[in-house]
């Protein structure tokens, strides 16, 4: 997975801003704070994030394509423009159902 950050006071359109990568995923930082931090995402069909957790209250917004999102078990398939958001700690897991870019903004729990 290549990661790289962007820099501050920028205008950016987040779906242009990372490309797909044949049979793999790309992340790219946005923005990393202590609480919490911004990401970009773009899956290639059929990737997934295998299930895990996390200390941080989770927002994905998808900007493009088709994605199944897994949180403690429930499955919710997600299109271009709709968003939902994971809680700490609780199992989930992301998949890619066809290309599929996200945004994901994540803040640390107190």
């Amino acid at each position: 997975m290549e990661s790289k950050e962007f820099g501050h006071s920028t205008i950016m359109k987040f779906k242009e801003k990372v490309d797909y990568s044949a049979e793999g995923i790309v992340s790219k930082r946005v923005l990393q704070k202590e609480k919490g931090n911004v990401s970009l995402f773009a899956f290639d069909k059929g990737q997934q994030l295998s299930e895990h957790s996390a200390p941080f209250d989770a927002l994905i917004q998808v900007l493009d394509g088709e994605g199944e999102i897994i949180i403690a078990g429930k499955s919710y398939h997600l299109l271009e423009d709709e968003s939902i958001i994971m809680p700490a700690n609780v199992p989930h897991a992301v998949f890619a159902v066809e290309k599929f870019k996200m945004l994901l903004t994540m803040i640390k729990s107190e």
